[in-house]
């Protein structure tokens, strides 16, 4: 089923009127998990829910870009989003229509102005990371040009509930686990929480939001259940989002990026705990972490269903 979603002001128009602007996960969505039987450690039989994965080629224009493995929600959103996190789509750039096609699992993100994603390409490198993320030579182009909003600023009030509301809020990895979830905030509230098997794709799919319905990122708080790597810290920065949590630890050079861009980067924030590495000034500590409880077993993913750091 070929599904034309397009022009661009209808699909902004169509988006805008979800209340308050939020967009949660949605794991009674039958297409995006199943019920596989099996056995457990004493072979008696079981059933348990597992999240699909299926393949989504990209294009831009009449070129193929890559092939991303997504769990099929929000295939706009992702499409867009990754396009420009690798500054293959510029914030100038005009989208006149995204053309999805279910039945061949394609999508093609039309634009009205030549882009220049063939020279991108030549660049293109392999990098770590789940789903292969890709990095293209030239991104860091844009991240040294890039101011950070030096009026933001995150209590630690605001993170401890933000912490609480991701971890108990109805979602695909409490259901079936293997899936990674980045959330937008403003402040204590969830603006978007975004799933994918990816952690990459979850990001760009928040990317893919905020371009069409023009999100101001100077107040907000990205929250991602990944590392803190390289990567992760280039595309924040370059959306323009000047605060950065995770409940996993960091990589060397994300910290040191981190701290040449002015991003505030926050890691194995669980429960009441966490460790700053950068942006330390836009804290405040106006909540006692000694105060109240801690966070809840059922919840922590380290170690959760078997996994240890989410990736």
């Amino acid at each position: 089923m070929s599904v034309a979603i397009g022009p661009m002001p209808e699909i902004s128009e169509r988006r805008l009127q979800l209340t308050d602007h939020i967009v949660l996960p949605d794991p009674d969505d039958p297409r995006l998990s199943q019920t596989v039987a099996g056995i457990d450690q004493t072979g008696a039989p079981i059933e348990t829910t597992v999240v699909t994965e299926r393949a989504l080629t990209l294009f831009l224009n009449a070129r193929e870009i890559v092939t991303l493995m997504t769990i099929g929600d929000h295939p706009d959103l992702l499409a867009i989003g990754y396009l420009l996190n690798q500054n293959m789509l510029l914030a100038d750039d005009e989208i006149t229509a995204v053309d999805y096609d279910d039945d061949i699992a394609t999508i093609v993100v039309r634009t009205r102005r030549q882009t220049n994603y063939e020279e991108k390409l030549k660049k293109k490198v392999q990098t770590s990371g789940c789903a292969q993320g890709t990095v293209f030579g030239d991104l860091m182009e844009a991240f040294d040009g890039i101011k950070l909003s030096s009026t933001a600023r995150l209590k630690t009030s605001w993170l401890y509930a933000l912490t609480k509301e991701i971890n108990t809020a109805p979602s695909l990895y409490l259901r079936a686990g293997a899936i990674h979830g980045c959330v937008l905030a403003r402040g204590d509230k969830i603006l978007l929480y975004m799933e994918d098997v990816g952690r990459h794709n979850a990001v760009d799919k928040i990317a893919g939001y905020m371009f069409l319905n023009k999100i101001d990122p100077s107040d907000t708080i990205f929250y991602t259940t990944g590392r803190l790597t390289s990567e992760m810290v280039i595309k924040t920065v370059k959306m323009h989002i000047p605060i950065l949590v995770s409940r996993s630890g960091f990589t060397a050079w994300g910290v040191d990026l981190a701290r040449k861009a002015g991003l505030t980067l926050i890691g194995r924030a669980r429960g009441k705990r966490f460790v700053a590495l950068a942006g330390f000034e836009r804290v405040e500590f106006d909540a006692d972490p000694t105060v109240g409880a801690d966070e809840d077993r059922r919840y922590r993913r380290k170690g959760h269903r078997g996994g240890g750091d989410q990736d």
